[in-house]
């Protein structure tokens, strides 16, 4: 945390945050920010019932930020009493302490009249024209909406009609959100995209289609008058597919290739992104570090292969010990560490205990029973990671030394 460097941003009334886009922490949020987040998270803000982005990971933004496209994000914020809105502009600075930094500049503007019916709310399909011919024939799925009339879509194009999966008729009878799953939450949403200037990155929702199957999308919408009447246009793109490949390439940098265990490196992000040192007492957690005992011996007389049965069945099993809110991760080689939030270190021991015993009674064909060594320890305030890891290296290592197959805290 760098607050000292920040605050002549105190002194301005527009909210802002500064984020690292690698490990998502909050590195600073200006008092019109504080003001606004009212105890919640980045992650409460940017997912919450009224948010909206076109990226989850905030490392995905970097290049088109140093490309200095225009990035929206729409926030859950607490403003007024209530829950509400905010739309925030992003855009990427350089510290000399923190590196690269995300800056959210909230836009706090009013609505604008444009989200009212200019004269009538009976809008008339027309089949000529330069909007017509537009409309009907782009290749891309879009849909005219009244925000006036509760988000009524009241008209959709051939390339809408073939997505989802309706007729014309049955399309403009039904409301934006009774096709998108934040449902009715999407309306203070579309109202403050109605805010926004034309050129911003699209953002991304789940659609819901007639068959009762949902889709990925990417929309673009933005105020547009036709014919005297102000709607919005709406613009879809599907990226289903995208967003499967995106999940299996996140769930390939964060896990194991083998075991499907989470990583080292998903284990220090998670413990950065809580931030074990300022977390409440019933926040803090035990760490269980696990050591297959002789590993070496197995993979010399029975090969490598049956090394990695001896892995993979002793990484089911951590995982069958564990407990639901419990993060179990393959540290290398033989090692696993087990990270057990809000749990006090008798508990520990006694998951530690449970496990030493279940691992023992693993039978493998072809192979001897096996067992593991536990060090265990209780993280302490304010004391770093790494510090934690020497003290239940240290357990382990008296673990080893006293014969093991046994549970020794630190």
């Amino acid at each position: 945390m760098l607050p000292h460097s920040f605050d002549a941003l105190n002194f301005i009334k527009t909210p802002v945050w500064l984020v690292s886009p690698v490990s998502e922490h909050l590195i600073f949020a200006n008092i019109a920010a504080t003001d606004m987040m009212r105890n919640k998270t980045l992650t409460e803000m940017r997912q919450g019932i009224y948010s909206a982005s076109a990226q989850q990971q905030l490392a995905m933004y970097v290049p088109d930020l140093k490309s200095e496209l225009d990035i929206v994000e729409i926030w859950t914020v607490w403003r007024d009493g209530h829950e509400t809105t905010l739309s925030c502009r992003l855009s990427l600075a350089g510290h000399e302490i923190a590196g690269d930094v995300i800056v959210f500049e909230g836009i706090v503007s009013q609505a604008p009249s444009g989200l009212k019916a200019s004269r009538s709310a009976n809008y008339q399909r027309k089949k000529q024209g330069f909007y017509a011919r537009f409309f009907q024939t782009n290749s891309a799925p879009m849909l005219l909406i009244d925000p006036a009339r509760d988000g009524l879509i009241v008209d959709a194009n051939l390339a809408a009609l073939n997505f989802y999966g309706y007729h014309h008729d049955t399309m403009c009878s039904k409301h934006t959100w009774e096709i998108n799953t934040l449902g009715r939450n999407i309306l203070p949403i579309m109202t403050e995209i109605a805010r926004l200037p034309g050129g911003h990155k699209p953002l991304n929702f789940v659609h819901r289609l007639a068959d009762g199957s949902t889709r990925h999308v990417q929309t673009y919408a933005g105020p547009i008058e036709i014919y005297g009447d102000k709607l919005m246009l709406c613009i879809i793109h599907d990226i289903t597919e995208q967003k499967r490949l995106e999940q299996e390439l996140e769930h390939a940098a964060l896990r194991d290739s083998m075991t499907g265990l989470l990583n080292r490196r998903q284990f220090y992000l998670i413990t950065e992104q809580t931030n074990p040192s300022h977390l409440p007492a019933q926040q803090q957690f035990s760490l269980l570090l696990v050591d297959t005992d002789h590993f070496k011996n197995i993979n010399d007389v029975f090969g490598h292969s049956k090394g990695d049965e001896v892995l993979i069945s002793l990484s089911r099993m951590l995982e069958a010990c564990s407990r639901k809110d419990d993060f179990v991760f393959r540290w290398g080689g033989e090692e696993f560490v087990l990270l057990l939030p809000r749990t006090t270190l008798d508990v520990a021991m006694q998951v530690a205990e449970t496990i030493r015993a279940e691992v023992a009674r693993i039978a493998i064909p072809g192979l001897p029973r096996f067992t593991v060594s536990i060090g265990v320890a209780r993280h302490n305030p304010d004391e770093s990671i790494d510090d934690l890891f020497k003290r239940v290296d240290d357990a382990l290592y008296r673990a080893k030394n006293n014969g093991r197959n046994k549970v020794l805290a630190a």
